[in-house]
């Protein structure tokens, strides 16, 4: 199985600073993250769109070039941080397919979309799959055309059989699932579960283990922080399990978002990535 990281683990780096962080003093482009990773030895990595420089396709081309070089396979990540709005965004849609081809120009295969988020989560569901269902089956066209799988992240908004119910809808191969471990836990599922329920539709991951603060709701999605893999609550081996028995061909991508302050961004991706290189040498080893 694949290990790899998404560009979000460092959005601090990038200059998206929550009001409750402190500010690192560093700044990246997605080049010191590709650098990164080739240093960290990832077999693949996600490249979250709003760190991209728009669609300069020299600048795309560059990326793919080193990504190439070193054999790394790649998702691109659209839709940070609402997406499609729950399908009340038709600028959003045309901003989706346009990056269809920036994913194809990058070289890769799976493209990771939003459809809704966490804002839109107390508004009326099925309204919002009607819409998304509509929307999607537009762009999935264009995704076929450039053969680029259209991955819908569980963004802290619809449930698995919610999604589940999405993916019928559109009823297209080039549609399916970025799951999230620790988005499923922020709207109080088993992830494991989820993960056996959606694991048929599922062509990319993020890895996100998280561990409840003191004090606050749990209905507040930064309740639950950001821990590195193995130090958190989720867990983490069952799904990476699930996707094995199921025959899940991506990468397991560590993300981190709410990072909790005593963890740094690189350590806490740099002790991920060795935990789940030993839960799949664990998996390996029980073939």
């Amino acid at each position: 199985m694949k290990i790899g990281v998404d560009s979000y683990c460092y959005h601090r780096y990038f200059g998206e600073i929550y009001d409750f962080q402190k500010d690192p003093g560093t700044r990246w482009t997605s080049d010191d993250f590709v650098r990164r990773a080739i240093a960290l030895k990832v077999d693949g990595v996600s490249l979250e769109t709003c760190f991209l420089p728009g669609n300069d396709s020299s600048y795309i081309r560059q990326l793919k070039a080193a990504l190439d070089h070193h054999s790394i396979d790649r998702v691109v990540a659209w839709g940070h941080p609402d997406g499609l709005e729950g399908g009340e965004n038709e600028e959003a849609l045309k901003d989706l397919v346009k990056h269809v081809e920036v994913a194809k120009m990058m070289g890769a295969k799976v493209m990771r979309i939003v459809g809704s988020s966490l804002r839109f989560r107390n508004e009326p569901h099925g309204s919002q799959i009607e819409r998304l269902s509509e929307m999607l089956r537009e762009a999935v066209k264009v995704a076929e055309e450039q053969d680029v799988i259209l991955a819908m992240e569980n963004h802290i908004d619809f449930t698995a059989r919610e999604i589940l119910g999405l993916i019928r809808n559109v009823d297209s191969q080039y549609f399916g699932v970025n799951f999230d471990t620790g988005n499923a836990l922020r709207l109080f599922e088993d992830p494991v579960e989820e993960a056996k329920l959606l694991a048929p539709y599922i062509h990319a991951t993020h890895i996100k283990d998280l561990s409840p603060r003191r004090g606050g709701s749990p209905q507040e999605w930064n309740f639950w922080e950001s821990v590195p893999a193995g130090k958190g609550v989720v867990d983490i081996p069952g799904v990476v399990k699930v996707l094995k028995d199921h025959g899940y061909k991506g990468t397991l991508c560590i993300e981190v978002d709410c990072l909790r302050p005593e963890w740094e961004e690189d350590q806490a991706v740099e002790i991920s990535l060795q935990y789940l290189r030993e839960q799949v040498a664990v998996l390996q080893r029980q073939e």
